[in-house]
């Protein structure tokens, strides 16, 4: 075997400053709200891949990697089955994206539980990992993606087309992993140039592609062989965030001014793991200040959809081109979950935005398909500022002549984040009926407790058994959703 890189090839380049402040990085520095914060991202992602591990096309998915790949020695989560390691990152990342429950970073838009935990879930299935040091691992994962993310100007990648999380989520990966093998900082450079070659993702998967919900998970995997191959000597590209022609930063941002200095930028002080926010709802997250909007004026008039002449919905660029388009029957699940007129007149008619409003039974169903047509976006430009997730204006039209207005400036799931007791709250309703409560109780322990666990395996043996399937399990029920204030 060749012998891993030593030093940066530039320690004061920003992809140098990267590589150091990561090697330099352990738990004692990190603030005891930021662990804290790391272990309730890492509980709901765990959460989200028990509700996907069983969906339709995850049952796909897996049976066509098994095809491929056979069995292995790292078990897939939800499915008492094994296999390889890098395929088992790209399944369970795929869990975890499955339904979009999980996690994001508004300002790098990605999920990051979808690429980091698969990614050391991979590794600890050929190696011992302590709890301590999957939770510092993970951590640097979480601070890593959405900075790179930023440095492309992150909700623009979307505006442009591109699957942004999937482009940012391999270096996310490649680090949460080099940091359980303990890479000095020439190895990082290697991961995170390995790393950003694989770096892939387009945006129109989001239409009707089952592909769109494993495009985390390849990033899972492909960061995963990105820190592999670093490790065992084999070179990438060096300074990959400063090259000129050919690097990152050029080659994805090229037009759109990136900003590299987001890459080094606040390190060990701006800690982004406390930025990447955790989803009340089951949509992509330019959906959720419609859906907030939605039940805010429900608190001032109930919705009748009778009573509804019209409704329109100012959006941002990036929100408006990635959440509207005119949808048409048959609609699939993710398409749904991308849409802003099925999300908001499923919202209307059920006041709830959860696993039930995405099920293909209630997505057929005829009283959504009445109202949608009374349902448009449009971008307005005053909406520009904050990326995709924030400011937007509905206006109701009712019947009767009079009209409802409200403005979202920022949604909840961004300026009100989810707290300890909520994801808590969030993680008992999503697994409800899927796994038993003894087994739920287990795994929330061993997460808190992840900084005096022995081993991540005992918390992978909690995760492998098979689990159920939320459309089965929630058939014929109403709605499903969480209490979050």
């Amino acid at each position: 075997m060749a012998e891993a890189t030593q030093d940066v090839t530039d320690p004061a380049g920003v992809t140098g400053q990267l590589c150091t402040w990561l090697t330099d990085l352990t738990l004692a520095v990190v603030p005891a709200e930021t662990i804290e914060r790391a272990k309730d991202l890492i509980l709901d992602g765990l959460g989200c891949a028990i509700v996907g591990a069983q969906l339709p096309w995850s049952r796909v998915a897996v049976e066509a990697v098994l095809d491929l790949e056979g069995t292995g020695e790292a078990p897939i989560i939800g499915w008492d089955r094994t296999t390889t390691a890098p395929a088992a990152a790209l399944l369970n990342g795929t869990f975890i994206q499955g339904f979009e429950l999980d996690d994001f970073h508004p300002l790098g838009p990605l999920h990051s539980a979808s690429v980091v935990l698969p990614a050391l879930f991979a590794l600890a299935s050929r190696q011992k990992i302590s709890g301590a040091d999957f939770l510092l691992a993970s951590i640097a994962g979480f601070e890593v993606g959405p900075r790179v993310g930023m440095a492309l100007r992150g909700p623009q990648m979307l505006s442009r087309g591109w699957h942004s999380g999937a482009v940012f989520g391999t270096h996310a990966a490649a680090v949460a992993v080099g940091k359980v093998l303990g890479f000095s900082p020439g190895t990082y450079e290697d991961a995170l140039g390995l790393a950003g070659t694989q770096s892939a993702g387009l945006m129109a998967a989001q239409y009707e592609a089952m592909c769109k919900r494993m495009h985390h998970g390849f990033s899972a995997k492909s960061g995963y062989y990105a820190a592999m191959l670093a490790k065992g000597g084999y070179t990438g590209i060096k300074r990959v965030f400063e090259r000129d022609y050919g690097g990152f930063l050029a080659v994805f941002g090229e037009g759109h001014e990136p900003l590299p200095e987001k890459i080094s930028e606040g390190l060990g002080e701006q800690w982004e793991t406390h930025r990447i926010v955790l989803k009340p709802y089951a949509a992509m997250g330019a959906l959720h200040a419609p859906l907030d909007a939605v039940f805010k004026i429900a608190e001032r008039r109930p919705w009748k959809a009778d009573d509804i002449e019209h409704i329109e919905i100012g959006m941002s660029h990036a929100a408006y081109h990635h959440g509207w388009w005119e949808v048409e029957r048959p609609l699939t699940p993710i398409g749904a979950q991308m849409n802003v007129g099925y999300a908001v007149a499923a919202a209307i008619l059920d006041g709830a935005a959860m696993v039930h409003q995405f099920s293909p039974t209630r997505i057929d169903a005829d009283d959504v398909w009445s109202l949608i047509p009374k349902i448009r976006a449009h971008h307005n430009p005053d909406m520009d500022g904050f990326g995709r997730t924030g400011n937007i204006t509905m206006v109701v039209s009712y019947t009767d002549g009079t009209e409802a207005t409200q403005h979202i400036g920022m949604p909840r799931t961004v300026a009100d984040p989810l707290k300890r007791d909520e994801v808590l709250a969030k993680f008992a309703t999503l697994t409800e009926g899927i796994i038993d409560n003894d087994r739920r109780d287990a795994i929330v322990r061993a997460v808190l407790g992840l900084d005096t666990l022995s081993d991540v395996g005992d918390l992978v043996a909690l995760l492998a058994p098979t689990v159920g399937s939320p459309f089965e399990v929630h058939a014929g029920q109403e709605a499903t959703h969480v209490q979050v204030g």
